[in-house]
């Protein structure tokens, strides 16, 4: 069935055959494929499941790709309800005719609608509609024609001291309100104009009266000014942000002369006193219209595009994070480190439950260090502990040191672990769910020890936007974020997948189909019957109906499960075609997936039908040949270097081992072990041009980095990864 406005409904959503078309050209897929995508997210099928399950449909789309579809094809279903919308208002007012019904209809873009709807607009009370009201239309209309009229000859029949027109300057000044005004809705000139701020306009940075020692660390813009076309993301929000903080004062303008003589050859067409009429409106209309109009607009642009940066980098770093490597289910020591209030000690099992908690006080003296050191022994050999987790916040270097030094009953890793995030966790709602009576320093030492264990089940429990591995990710247009953010979760939570028996809420959550009421409604039928044994049990959970089991099924693991194959990623839908295949070779499922003999026997063709073809049956083959094998990178402990444990240790040319913490636009910031993350800038990550530090590095990622400068004063510490650091390598040429 299709609405009036060319919508076609199916199912739950709305498709539109024109958009279809659109977005397979904007893309550069096949009709089809948008087609596929766009009807099984009409359908309400996840993003993840589509690009994991249905191949044959989409061609074997992956997520970012079907992502794409879907917001595309949102911002054009949002391009279509604003045409509807102003095609109501040009009816209402009485605008509306054929053509300009056609015109409305043929824009591509909103900044197009807006310009073409701009004249018709209802409006505040201007100069122009004073004018208009004192009778001058007519006026303009002649002066604007430019037919080589005396205005002042052809204004006096228009004097009319009952209107408030007392003189012909008075009558001439309306007129030119009127033209500048059409000057400044014309659609050709605002196009213009519009490409005339984005090549060639500056944005500027001062410092606002008086704000010099409150802005302090805003004193690279003190005085500050560069091309709009090429200003980086982060300098735009940050001059952005030290103008919302009243530091900072900041335009974006082209060479006034510019834009004025590209006006002027619009719309001067004579030579006589009627055009430089026009000529003096003209310049009124860029000075106190137009000017303002696309600054104004071209602020919103310059912050949609470094929004759109910012959050590429922020979603980039989050999964890298998210998908760090899990030291899997082991007993674990979790070490919240401090001086003065001690170390909150916590003891967990394999799955995470905590077992113990208590605080023993290192750094005092001798005697209190090895009382509190045979208090750790004693706990560790009594919960079996297996690794030891210490946060890397203050005392945390003294700590692991001090941890690393004992011999253990049995072998037992220490290892330092980025508690960002923890105190986030530490203080949420979910803490203060799972343990109520405990204090927010014991709940971020749990959430230390199951970061360890795994980062991905123990991060998702966080505001995404918490975690700290982004750039002004709090002055960023939030929903966009949040559903940029979303997405990188649920992509790496499904790929991963998720043990059924173990998950959490918050892991749960963000499984395919299910959502927070569907993870509780899981949780809670878990913990009244018991483990799930096989996939289909699901079925019984309350309001988990058909559809949602489609969506989330393959996502979710079995380990011990009684079908082998509830522990894969081998869809529940796809089960009768692996049982096909054993039986026609005499052997179990669990045959088949243990012997790679006999799963080479299988011939593929023999299997494809309607619904299943050759990409579907080769995921299959793979997933039997793992079944459930994490994706994730196999954990390695890192070391830092010893004796450098604060900024003070730092020397100038040292060589230490770092982490990457966090990727910017302008560099990474890299820990070295003291407590404050160094800058490796853009010029030093590597020995030739980086356009982009992502491309060099990843969070997480163990580099090694040569010290070139610190400031304890400021806590700022300069690093290179160059060969030769300090030096700037050869500009790309362009």
């Amino acid at each position: 069935m299709k609405t009036d406005t060319g919508y076609q409904i199916q199912g739950n959503g709305i498709l539109n055959e024109t958009h279809i078309t659109t977005v397979a050209a904007e893309l550069r897929l096949q009709a089809r494929q948008a087609q596929a995508v766009a009807t099984l997210l009409a359908e309400n099928a996840s993003v993840p499941f589509i690009a994991r399950y249905r191949k044959e449909a989409t061609g074997s789309l992956d997520e970012v790709q079907v992502a794409a579809i879907r917001d595309r094809l949102h911002h054009l279903r949002e391009l279509t309800d604003r045409k509807d919308a102003v095609i109501k208002s040009l009816a209402q007012h009485g605008h509306l005719n054929d053509a300009l019904r056609r015109q409305v209809l043929a824009c591509q873009t909103l900044t197009e609608l807006e310009d073409l709807y701009r004249p018709y607009r209802p409006k505040r009370r201007t100069r122009a509609t004073i004018a208009r009201e004192k009778g001058l239309d007519p006026l303009a209309v002649d002066v604007f024609a430019q037919s080589g009229i005396d205005p002042l000859v052809v204004a006096e029949p228009f004097v009319d001291p009952e209107k408030n027109v007392d003189t012909v300057e008075d009558a001439l000044a309306g007129a030119r309100d009127i033209i500048a005004e059409q000057i400044n809705e014309n659609a050709e000139a605002r196009q213009a104009m519009r490409n005339l701020f984005l090549s060639k306009a500056t944005i500027k940075s001062t410092l606002a009266s008086g704000k010099e020692q409150q802005g302090a660390k805003y004193r690279d813009y003190f005085d500050w000014e560069e091309p709009v076309a090429s200003a980086p993301s982060h300098r735009i929000l940050a001059m952005r942000r030290g103008e919302k903080e009243g530091i900072l004062n900041f335009s974006i303008l082209p060479p006034q002369e510019t834009a004025i003589e590209l006006l002027r050859g619009m719309f001067v067409t004579g030579e006589g006193p009627d055009a430089e009429q026009v000529n003096m409106a003209m310049q009124d209309a860029y000075k106190r219209l137009l000017s303002r109009s696309m600054e104004t607009e071209i602020r919103v642009a310059t912050k949609t595009r470094a929004d759109e940066a910012a959050i590429k980098v922020f979603a980039a770093n989050l999964r890298e994070l998210l998908l760090d490597a899990p030291l899997g289910a082991k007993n674990v020591m979790g070490i919240d480190p401090g001086f003065r209030t001690g170390c909150k000690v916590v003891c967990l099992d394999r799955q995470g439950k905590l077992l113990h908690h208590e605080t023993l006080y290192f750094h005092r003296s001798k005697k209190e260090d090895q009382k509190a050191l045979d208090k750790l022994k004693e706990l560790a050999d009594q919960y079996h502990v297996e690794a030891i987790a210490v946060g890397n916040g203050t005392a945390g270097r003294e700590t692991l040191n001090l941890a690393s030094k004992l011999n253990f009953k049995n072998p037992v890793q220490v290892v330092m672990v980025n508690e960002s995030g923890a105190s986030i966790y530490s203080a949420s709602a979910v803490a203060r769910e799972e343990f109520p009576d405990l204090d927010l320093t014991v709940r971020g030492a749990v959430s230390i020890g199951r970061r360890l264990m795994d980062p991905l089940a123990e991060l998702v429990k966080i505001d995404p936007k918490s975690i700290g591995v982004g750039q002004y990710q709090h002055d960023v247009d939030q929903t966009k974020l949040k559903q940029a953010l979303d997405d990188v979760v649920s992509s790496c939570v499904n790929g991963v997948g998720v043990d059924l028996n173990r998950a959490s809420v918050q892991l749960l959550t963000y499984i395919s189909g299910l959502g927070p009421q569907l993870a509780e409604n899981i949780i809670a039928y878990r913990n009244e019957n018991g483990p799930f044994a096989s996939r289909a049990t699901l079925k019984k959970v309350p309001r988990l109906g058909p559809k949602a089991f489609e969506q989330a099924a393959g996502f979710l693991r079995i380990p011990d499960g009684k079908n082998p194959l509830d522990a894969s990623a081998v869809h529940p839908e796809s089960y009768p075609i692996v049982d096909a295949m054993a039986r026609d070779l005499g052997c179990t499922v669990h045959d088949l997936m243990a012997d790679a003999t006999l799963r080479n026997k299988i011939d593929l063709e023999k299997y494809v039908t309607d619904r299943v073809g050759p990409l579907t049956l080769k995921d299959i083959m793979h997933e039997l040949s793992r079944p459930g094998r994490d994706p994730r990178q196999s954990f390695e402990a890192f070391q830092y270097a010893e004796g450098v444990e604060k900024m003070e240790d730092l020397r100038v040319g040292m060589r230490l081992p770092g982490t990457v913490t966090n990727v910017t636009a302008f560099g990474a910031f890299v820990d070295v072990g003291v407590h404050q993350d160094g800058l490796v800038h853009i010029s030093q990550l590597a020995n030739r041009f980086v356009k982009d530090p992502a491309k060099v590095v990843k969070i997480n990622q163990k580099v090694t980095v040569t010290v070139i400068d610190v400031d304890v004063e400021r806590k700022r510490i300069s690093l290179s990864m160059k060969s030769h650091p300090g030096e700037t390598p050869n500009l790309k040429i362009s």
